[in-house]
């Protein structure tokens, strides 16, 4: 069982997002961005993306520090770089 925050569902999530939507390339972002919710386990500033683009997929676990907001941020800077990296050809 996973919880909304984890790799399975950012996974989920970007696969959905290019079945649905018929897109060539998604992102997919699922995380704790607080002041509230996180866990030992899961502490704020967790963040799961998931980037997809053409027969490439990535999903990764991030930390970011800081307020919801410098949390959100982080988290959209790092989705596109992951994404990038998939449609230069990396992963």
């Amino acid at each position: 069982v996973h919880g909304a925050v984890s790799e399975a569902v950012a996974r989920e999530m970007v696969v959905g997002a290019r079945r649905v939507t018929g897109a060539e390339a998604a992102i997919a972002i699922t995380g704790i961005a607080g002041p509230e919710g996180g866990t030992p386990e899961k502490p704020v500033g967790t963040v799961w993306i998931g980037a997809s683009a053409g027969a490439s997929e990535a999903i990764r676990r991030f930390h970011f520090d800081g307020d919801r907001g410098r949390i959100r941020e982080g988290a959209v800077a790092a989705s596109l770089e992951l994404l990038d990296g998939l449609l230069e050809g990396g992963s």
